[in-house]
């Protein structure tokens, strides 16, 4: 695959010179253009030369709320007090909100990081040693959801393989409600049965771990936690659609994940649970890891199929969908990890038991990742349909130095921000979209007492715009222009004119934009303006902060 080819070059030269690229086109007899067009396009290879050593830190959503600005500034006064060979930039969510603030430090991520910390890594990396590693290790609690005690796992499987019921799989999926957990919520059982239907032999099973979104985090726990559970969902995905060849796509800040999903793949190998002969039974499934490029509009399903494809991560016009023409244009089951996740214990445990988790009527668990103004962030496995403050206040401890909670995003930037008033609303698809809202992939984010909620849509919008794949011209330009309203809002220089701009855009953006990030990068400020409209008004009509977070200039 091209990217590992880039890889191999970038390791070796520090960048892909141009020469080396030339080399690569001859080699695989692909045109140059082509070659280019796909190594500009992700953040994550570099076409000029790069400083000895690179500094990123992440300053979305909730690396911005614990300090990530200020710890920019710091570490460029840093780097340019030593005169050294260092850069310092930017870059977008590193999924490591509950360790928040985070950077990468020639592409090793760290967390909970100030800093003089960042100083003695930097010079440690310009001094030639090696970097040390930095793993979040989690509580050693079993998820409730894991349905196997070590010794009889891969249950669901043997008996599938047994039976052969694959038709039978499909209807318990069904009766279960289960939906897809990354956020689109489209019914499994269905979107597995068209993709059994579909004519072709040869069909795909692809497992989307790019969780790129600020806020986003439950996936690398349950990949770190329970791989056995999403591997096995893959696998008999694979024999319910008749797929013979599987992608678990993850993104390239996940190393430690990744070698956990590797590890749990090779164990499957060679106990006969995947290869040409799973089980005895002459069915088929072979398993591969994709590593990201890079990039959040590689979590769209077709633009993550682009990215597999060796393409730019480019969303396709729908339809068709992929459950018809997915990778390279045959037929797809692609789910989320926590979707597959939940396929075994739904197998094992039957649909009575699965509904009987949740509560108020919703069906099974649900992780959530709790982040920004909260005193114990991290990912909780929740029944779905849990009251939203049991969450943020309960498990999460609410804000921190005795400071009251003022808002909360219910998925990250994609779901906009809502006033802690409405706490009191349960965490389910049914419950969030009645409000108005969405429960979306889980990613809550606290914003505290004295958060400035123009300042914090900007934030947001700003990452759109900066993750934004450009194909579409609303997403490029309306995002473009949302971030110059908001930027002249926080300064002062705002117009009454500008309410109706930024409503004409985000209509622009809702009915033309190809795909999800521009058809929902406008929900920060839409609901801000929605919710904390008095709040915006300050700033545009008395040219005031009201809590003197903006520069105002």
């Amino acid at each position: 695959m091209i990217f590992d080819d880039f890889r191999a070059i970038q390791r070796q030269f520090g960048y892909l010179p141009a020469d080396q690229l030339q080399s690569l086109s001859r080699k695989k007899s692909v045109p140059l253009y082509q070659i280019n067009r796909v190594a500009d396009f992700y953040p994550h290879f570099y076409l000029t030369p790069q400083p000895k050593v690179a500094v990123r830190v992440c300053t979305d959503m909730t690396c911005h709320l614990r300090g990530a600005d200020s710890l920019l500034e710091d570490v460029k006064r840093r780097v340019g007090a030593t005169g050294s060979d260092v850069g310092v930039k930017e870059c977008s969510c590193l999924g490591q909100c509950d360790g928040a603030p985070a950077v990468t430090v020639n592409d090793h991520v760290y967390r909970n990081i100030d800093a003089a910390q960042t100083e003695q890594l930097f010079l440690k990396a310009l001094a030639g040693a090696e970097l040390p590693e930095q793993e979040h290790h989690y509580p050693e609690a079993k998820p409730k959801s894991d349905p196997y005690p070590a010794d009889a796992r891969y249950g669901a499987l043997r008996t599938l393989a047994a039976s052969r019921d694959f038709t039978g799989v499909v209807a318990t999926l069904k009766a279960s409600g289960l939906s897809g957990l990354g956020g689109a919520g489209f019914p499994t059982g269905m979107k597995w049965e068209i993709v059994r239907n579909a004519p072709g032999d040869v069909k795909y099973v692809v497992c989307n771990a790019d969780e790129a979104e600020p806020g986003t985090i439950k996936d690398r726990y349950i990949i770190e936690k329970m791989p056995h559970v999403v591997v096995e969902g893959m696998i008999i995905a694979a024999l319910v659609t008749g797929a013979t060849k599987g992608y678990f796509y993850i993104r390239h800040e996940y190393e430690h994940p990744e070698h956990r999903i590797r590890e749990e793949i090779k164990y499957c190998e060679q106990a006969g649970l995947l290869g040409t002969d799973i089980l005895g039974t002459g069915l088929a499934f072979n398993l591969e890891v994709f590593v990201s490029p890079g990039g959040y509009i590689c979590g769209e399903e077709t633009a993550l199929i682009e990215a597999i494809e060796g393409n730019r991560s480019e969303p396709r016009n729908k339809p068709p969908f992929p459950v018809i023409e997915g990778l390279w244009h045959k037929p797809t089951a692609l789910n989320n990890v926590e979707t597959f996740a939940n396929v075994p214990q739904i197998l094992t445990n039957g649909v009575d038991w699965y509904k009987s988790q949740g509560e108020n009527g919703a069906a099974g668990f649900k992780f959530v990742g709790v982040s920004g103004d909260v005193v114990n962030p991290g990912i909780f496995e929740i029944p779905m349909g849990t009251v939203a403050s049991d969450v943020i206040e309960g498990l999460a401890g609410g804000a921190p130095a005795g400071k009251k909670l003022k808002a909360w995003a219910p998925s990250g930037p994609s779901a906009g921000y809502l006033p802690a008033s409405m706490m009191n609303l349960r965490l389910d698809f049914k419950s969030m979209s009645a409000a108005g809202s969405m429960l979306g992939s889980g990613a809550i984010v606290a914003c505290a007492e004295g958060r400035c909620m123009l300042d914090m849509a900007l934030n947001s919008i700003r990452f759109f715009r900066n993750e934004s794949c450009g194909k579409c011209v609303p997403c490029r330009v309306g995002s473009q222009k949302m971030v110059d309203i908001l930027i002249g809002w926080s300064h002062g220089k705002g117009t009454p004119e500008d309410f109706q701009m930024v409503l004409d855009i985000t209509e622009a953006l809702k009915l033309t934009s190809i795909c999800g990030l521009g058809q929902f990068a406008h929900q920060p400020i839409s609901t801000v303006m929605q919710y904390f409209r008095e709040e915006v008004e300050a700033h545009v009509f008395d040219k005031r902060c009201p809590e003197n977070v903006c520069p105002m200039r």
